[in-house]
């Protein structure tokens, strides 16, 4: 009888166990390994990124790489063949990118070391698909690891194991759906010989984003070989092209071309606004996320005169409310009507972007309007301010007092502010205001 209670409880713990190690799997399905807690903190402190999509069929103003799934095979050998032999990107400036790319607040940076095609942007002895293959003939994955440490912005590199110029070669049909599983080892094998170059010969790299593949397999491997280094896609949540409706536990970043195309588009381009990019990075950080946005340099290697045009004015919105996008966290509420909230890590300050006077609605300099913010309420010790100006001087009149303040009243709390700082000629500028309560409170 002892025996078989004995077995019966011996039974049992291996039953929990087993369930304990299913709910343990269902939890962590990526593998044992995980991004660094500490380091997805900092991450979200970052808000902000540039994506770099570039490759040598930048020529050619398509699609980056898709254009190869499908394709003859007199276009294929001549964009694997031909195309290398013209790719010769002579104003290519990395710290050109990393100037425009710091003024915009841009905390790090991710570029397309290999995207499907195969063709590598790095000095690489694993295929002779590669810029060093050009008549560049220079390492355009170092210099831009380089600049990205001069400038202090943190070293991303976008990764596809896909290859489509592998497939090719090993007599593969080009495709990035439907792979044998004798395919995807193959190829497995040789991506791994790339990342060792990639994470072995630059130093330490801090953001990877795989695309497409198996980047469970692939995220794995980046962490043991740099535990510090952040996995994106492959680990977090990355939509692509659009924002999650509700906010998201972080991290999670979206990502988002200028235009419509990823890569360099030389005509019949539809790009976004300053203002567009601008919302688009506020509501990004109100529901709790970071905002990937895309430049896709010419074939030269300059960023494009349209492209620089949304960042400068990024640039300059920014410059004025840097503060309210680093270092912040989603409220409990990310924000009523049109407008938005983030709020200090510490929580003692709330920052409300006044997107309801952006675009043709915009606060005109001067113009005091009054806010009824229904989610907050005031404290003892509640302080405003408009991010950017001092409240205390309007430009050219004497007796105007700028000062922005606040009541609190049965329906919420009422701010009335005006926008004293001259941004424009015109004084008409159309962005987001942001003000800063110190000490309130959420009902």
């Amino acid at each position: 009888m002892k025996r078989n209670v004995t077995s019966i409880f011996m039974m049992s713990l291996c039953l929990v166990s087993l369930v304990l190690e299913s709910n343990a799997l269902k939890v962590n399905s990526r593998g044992p390994l995980l991004n660094d807690p500490a380091r997805e903190q900092e991450f979200m402190d970052w808000g902000l990124g540039m994506f770099v999509h570039w490759s040598h069929d930048s020529q050619l103003g398509s699609v980056i790489s898709h254009s190869m799934v499908g394709a003859s095979d007199k276009y294929l050998d001549r964009f694997v063949n031909e195309l290398p032999k013209t790719f010769n990107p002579k104003k290519y400036d990395p710290d050109e990118w990393m100037e425009i790319a710091k003024l915009a607040g841009v905390k790090y940076m991710v570029l397309t070391t290999k995207h499907h095609s195969g063709f590598c942007m790095w000095d690489t002895k694993t295929t002779e698909f590669n810029i060093m293959n050009t008549p560049y003939g220079k390492d355009i994955v170092k210099d831009y690891v380089d600049a990205c440490r001069r400038h202090g912005i943190k070293v991303g590199f976008y990764f596809s194991p896909e290859d489509f110029y592998f497939q090719r070669k090993h007599g593969f049909e080009v495709r990035r759906v439907g792979r044998t599983a004798e395919e995807k080892a193959i190829i497995g094998d040789y991506n791994r010989r790339q990342l060792d170059e990639l994470f072995g010969n630059y130093g330490e790299i801090d953001v990877i984003f795989f695309d497409g593949g198996e980047k469970e397999e692939l995220t794995q491997y980046i962490h043991k070989k740099q535990p510090k280094c952040l996995v994106t896609r492959g680990e977090m949540e990355t939509p692509e092209q659009r924002l999650p409706k509700e906010p998201m536990p972080g991290p999670w970043e979206s990502c988002f071309t200028l235009g419509n195309q990823w890569q360099f588009k030389p005509t019949n381009d539809d790009y976004k606004t300053g203002g567009q990019l601008i919302n688009m990075l506020i509501e990004t950080r109100a529901k709790g996320g970071n905002l990937l946005i895309n430049v896709g340099p010419e074939p030269s290697g300059i960023i494009p005169f349209e492209q620089e045009r949304r960042f400068r004015e990024l640039a300059l919105w920014m410059f004025i409310n840097d503060e309210a996008i680093h270092g912040v966290r989603p409220c409990k509420v990310v924000g009523e009507g049109k407008n938005w909230y983030a709020q200090s890590k510490d929580g003692k300050s709330v920052y409300v972007f006044l997107a309801e006077f952006s675009d043709k609605k915009k606060l005109k300099h001067g113009e005091r309007k009054e806010v009824l913010l229904k989610e907050l309420k005031a404290t003892p010790k509640t302080a405003i301010s408009v991010l950017g100006h001092n409240g205390k001087v309007l430009e050219y009149k004497k007796t105007a007092d700028p000062k922005p303040t606040f009541k609190q009243t049965s329906k919420g709390l009422e701010i009335s502010i005006m926008r004293a700082q001259r941004i424009y000629n015109n004084k008409a500028w159309p962005n987001t205001v942001v003000v800063k309560l110190d000490n309130v409170e959420f009902k």
